[in-house]
């Protein structure tokens, strides 16, 4: 039997639809995947999520909501989702061999940030290896960090982070920015923010935290230590979006396009989150998306219902 709503992908926006979908009695099957729980499970100490005068770590900020969620009577299973058939209703999803039906759906698989692929990158994430500003700057006030990238993500970065930290040095392995104009100014009349150019980061060392880099010259192929507290990635995400591929309309770079908020190219799917927005990339924005998804998905059951589609 097809059930009423099934969403695909865990993180903020998903446990959020979970949230207001449990809540509405839709009895909604969460597809969290084995990597459950979003970018935030790779983080520390979260301090912009409303309603936690002293911040919450980021994996317990992400227990919490899924506790919420199974709570109120979702369903979730830790498994990811391989495939999709969207062209007929009800819809179908597969979960390896399992096979699950479902008259509404809602993406939230999110995205993940680019990796340099360098030694030392993973095992200081957290410590030292961050992907977001907005996040952890403040965790490095009066210190000394990198960025990494050339792009309006990296300017941005810089930017932000020049507000608390002692200096900001941008490695790109290019001789100039991509960015656009008006970041590049801001970035070369801001006294915090140097550049390394030419150059692209081979290795991350430290103790317990960063301590520094490894820096190759592209051009001399000098490899040298460079010692910084931080290293801040904006090299770019990828959304996790391949298995809906030639199912829903995507942009060019692979993000899920919305309609009207949250629609999607399908009538009764939906998106929420980073599989659709590369602008925001924030806990809360996503969670924001999560609950318009899941109230946009019950008013389509609703509708259905209405019409006699869906046998309560």
């Amino acid at each position: 039997m097809a059930r009423k709503l099934i969403i695909i992908g865990s993180g903020p926006a998903g446990y959020t639809a979970a949230i207001y979908a449990a809540r509405a009695l839709m009895n909604p099957l969460v597809i969290a995947g084995y990597n459950h729980g979003g970018q935030l499970m790779l983080t520390t100490l979260v301090e912009n999520f409303p309603g936690f005068s002293k911040g919450i770590l980021g994996p317990e900020l992400m227990q919490e909501m899924r506790l919420q969620a199974e709570n109120l009577g979702a369903e979730i299973i830790d498994r990811d989702a391989t495939k999709v058939d969207f062209s007929s209703r009800p819809f179908k999803i597969w979960v390896e061999d399992e096979m699950y039906e479902a008259w509404a759906v809602i993406v939230a698989t999110g995205a993940r940030p680019k990796w340099l692929k360098v030694k030392g990158e993973k095992e200081f994430v957290g410590r030292g290896v961050s992907t977001c500003a907005p996040c952890d700057a403040p965790f490095f006030k009066n210190k000394n960090v990198i960025v990494v990238g050339g792009g309006d993500s990296a300017m941005e970065e810089a930017l932000e982070l020049s507000k608390h930290v002692n200096s900001v040095t941008v490695v790109h392995r290019r001789d100039e920015l991509r960015a656009s104009k008006i970041l590049q100014e801001r970035a070369f009349k801001n006294p915090k923010i140097n550049f390394k150019w030419s150059h692209v980061v081979t290795e991350i060392v430290g103790d317990k935290t960063v301590q520094g880099v490894y820096l190759k010259n592209l051009k001399t192929n000098d490899v040298y230590f460079f010692k910084c507290d931080g290293v801040f990635l904006a090299i770019g995400h990828e959304p996790n979006t391949e298995i809906f591929g030639g199912q829903l309309e995507m942009d060019e770079k692979g993000y899920i396009v919305a309609r009207d908020f949250t629609r999607t190219s399908v009538e009764g799917v939906f998106v929420a989150g980073e599989a659709t927005d590369y602008k925001y990339r924030q806990a809360i924005s996503a969670a924001g998306d999560g609950c318009k998804a899941a109230l946009d998905a019950i008013n389509y059951v609703e509708e259905l219902k209405a019409k006699g589609i869906i046998k309560d």
